[in-house]
């Protein structure tokens, strides 16, 4: 290998290596953080946010997890971990809030809080799964601002990054999730899907009809073929019978 090649090879290389590490650098990070993972986002479905409980504080291990509702939800309903208690914290509202069915609620669920039965170690992960209604309000950021709570000393995992701040530069960001645009339900959507459907069967229907068509097609050329083949060997046996019956008497 001549020098120029070796020192591309060598290059490339290091790029690669380079970004490897800047990959599994970031991977440690957010690892290191109590972050939330959701099933879905779409405005006003219901989903399970799965909230990652990393190591404690230091070496120390994790004995409460409190989880705070933002304020456009009204409640969760905390999936059962056989490794803590749990319990929803309510809150009493300065006024009545309106939902969307009419009705109008006093009290809301403002925090769900997960007690270990025994201390989470600070080398294991847990995870910790809420069920709610997201609102109908796409582009809304909610932020879950999560205290973790060990043995020696918490972290409370509650910075929001400021406009025009970047949010990897929070020592310890509050989880968070981005609603996104309603799913569309029925309607065009479900019709669209039936027609393609409808339009590939037809497809997948007349591609197997033609081609068994074209089959008998080639089996009746094949046969047709075959017929002319065993007809011209009769007919050739036929003659040279002839020939012979004719030339018997003169012999």
């Amino acid at each position: 290998m001549n020098t120029p090649t070796l020192r591309r090879t060598l290059t490339t290389a290091g790029a690669a290596a380079g970004a490897a590490a800047l990959l599994l650098s970031a991977a440690t990070g957010a690892s290191a953080h109590v972050g939330v993972t959701p099933d879905k986002t779409a405005a006003n479905s219901y989903a399970l946010l799965t909230f990652g409980i990393p190591h404690g504080c230091e070496e120390s291990g994790t004995t409460k997890v409190a989880i705070t509702l933002p304020a456009e939800l009204n409640d969760a309903q905390p999936t059962v971990n056989p490794n803590w208690t749990v319990e929803k914290v309510t809150e009493q509202l300065a006024e009545p809030k309106k939902l969307a069915d009419g009705t109008s609620i006093t009290k809301r669920t403002s925090q769900i809080v997960y007690m270990a039965k025994a201390p989470l170690a600070h080398d294991l992960r847990d995870a910790l799964v809420l069920s709610l209604k997201l609102p109908d309000a796409a582009g809304t950021t909610l932020y879950f601002p999560t205290l973790q709570t060990c043995e020696t000393g918490q972290t409370d995992w509650s910075e929001i990054a400021k406009d025009g701040q970047d949010p990897h530069s929070l020592k310890a960001p509050a989880p968070s999730i981005t609603i996104t645009e309603a799913a569309s339900t029925g309607g065009h959507g479900a019709a669209a899907s039936t027609s393609a459907s409808t339009s590939h069967s037809t497809e997948q229907a007349s591609a197997v009809t033609d081609s068994g068509a074209q089959a008998r097609s080639w089996a009746g050329l094949a046969a047709g073929v075959g017929g002319l083949a065993l007809g011209g060997v009769a007919l050739a046996r036929s003659g040279a019978k002839r020939k012979q019956e004719a030339g018997t008497p003169g012999q």
